[in-house]
This record gives C-alpha cells, structure tokens and sequence, in this order.
C-alpha cells in the first residue's frame, strides 16, 4: 500500500477540501485556503462542477438508460461520486475510474470495498484503459472527463486523448465534459493557477470555451449546449447562489 505524506498538500485532497470532504490533511487546508486568497470562487467551481456531475449522471442513468461509465482521472473517491450517483438512478450500473495517481488508487482500494473498478492507467494511453476497462462495447457508454483535460498542456493533444477514448465506443455513447475556462473572472484564476503551477507536480491550464468545444467535435452536443456548469440543466428551485456562473464550463454530447 501506498504511504500517504499528510504533511505535503496533494491536488487530490485539496479539491476534496474544496468540495467539503473530510479526506484531507492540514497541509491540503492550508494549501487550499491560500489558492482561495487569490481565487476565492475556486470553491464555488468545486461544487458546482460535483453538482453538475450528479445532474448528468443521473440524467444519463434515468433517462437515457445508460449503464456502463467510465470516469476517467476521477479523483477521490468521496460523497455523490459516480458511482453513487448512478446507482441512485439505475441499481445495475456499472461504473469504472481511471487514475494513475498512487495516493488516490490506494485510498480508492480503501473506500470502495468493489462498489465499482478501479483501473491504474495513465489518460494519455486511451487504447489501454478501453482494453483494460472490461466494459461491453455492444453498448453505450459515458464517458466522464471533468477537470483532467486541463492537466494536458497542449490543446491538440488533449483533443486527440478525447477522441481516442470516444472513437472505440459504440453509437449512442455519452461525452460527459467539464473544465477551467478564462473568462468571467479569468484574470483572478489565472494569477491562482500561475501560483499553483509554480509549485505542484501537475500543473493546469485554463482554456477559452471555444477551445474546450473541440472536444466536442463530431458529437451531438445535447441542450442547453456548452454552458458555465451551474447553467447545465439546474433543478427548478435552484437558488441564485447555486445558478451562478463560474470559470467551469461543461457540456454532455451524444455519439451518433
């Protein structure tokens, strides 16, 4: 089993801090409170990117009847996570993470007593985790890419990663997508960003939404289309608070 440093902040556990988990340390808090200095929404992302998640899965598992997903460069796994969410909806679900980071794969093995598989792979070898991922490609898929994509430098190649991980998959497949954008308070989450990328492992880069729709080429983006997260289909009684549009935005499309 991995050991686990809980006096170096990890990503990981600064955006379970973040979403108002308990599997963080002190130096994770403290890390996370200095990149809210700088970008105080960066709250507000989290959870509206999570609440976002959960309206898409369960919309995919309800209503469009789907029962495979693969979420990849998922995280930790914490309250109303993918698998959760989708067997709220459908009991049959069947629901696999992708990582190749240690520290989450050996808090997954941990937590998720075979609720769901756990892959250790690496986003940039999508031929691998298809192979790997023992999903029944005879039938849809949802493929789940949120907040990972901007881990990948170069817009090109990000855009190749998602169509190697969509093209395998058969016709009626979900691309359920979401990240970092720059342009409702871009200035304050960049200089945020800049301060992070200076001093951890895995940096991030925040991208216009007409560069993260390349992701979406060749799928038939579902309504409302590409939109900040909290836009993407809220609950009718949904607050002020919680329709406030932050630097996320997020779409769902469809495979034809």
């Amino acid at each position: 089993m991995t050991q686990l440093d809980n006096g170096v902040p990890h990503s990981a556990r600064v955006w379970n801090y973040w979403l108002g988990g308990t599997d963080n340390f002190a130096a994770d808090r403290a890390a996370g409170d200095d990149f809210a200095a700088f970008y105080p929404d960066i709250v507000v992302v989290a959870r509206s990117s999570r609440s976002f998640l959960k309206r898409a899965v369960t919309f995919l598992a309800a209503e469009a009847g789907v029962r495979q997903f693969l979420d990849v460069g998922t995280g930790i796994p914490s309250a109303e996570h993918t698998h959760q969410i989708a067997r709220a909806a459908a009991p049959d679900a069947q629901v696999v993470y992708v990582d190749n980071d240690p520290l989450v794969l050996s808090h997954a093995h941990e937590v998720l007593n075979g609720e769901a598989v756990y892959l250790d792979a690496d986003l940039r070898e999508p031929g691998s985790i298809i192979a790997s991922s023992g999903l029944d490609l005879t039938r849809p898929v949802a493929l789940i890419l949120t907040n990972i994509l901007g881990h990948v430098a170069d817009l090109d190649e990000a855009v190749s990663v998602v169509q190697g991980l969509m093209a395998p998959l058969p016709s009626g497949s979900y691309l359920v997508t979401a990240d970092g954008t720059n342009v409702i308070d871009g200035e304050a989450f960049e200089a945020a960003i800049g301060v992070w990328n200076a001093n951890a492992p895995l940096s991030y880069h925040l991208r216009h939404p007409d560069q993260l729709a390349r992701f979406l080429d060749g799928l038939e983006v579902l309504p409302p289309g590409q939109v900040p997260c909290a836009r993407w289909r809220p609950a009718g009684d949904a607050s002020p608070a919680e329709l406030r549009e932050t630097d996320e935005y997020a779409a769902v499309a469809r495979k034809p």
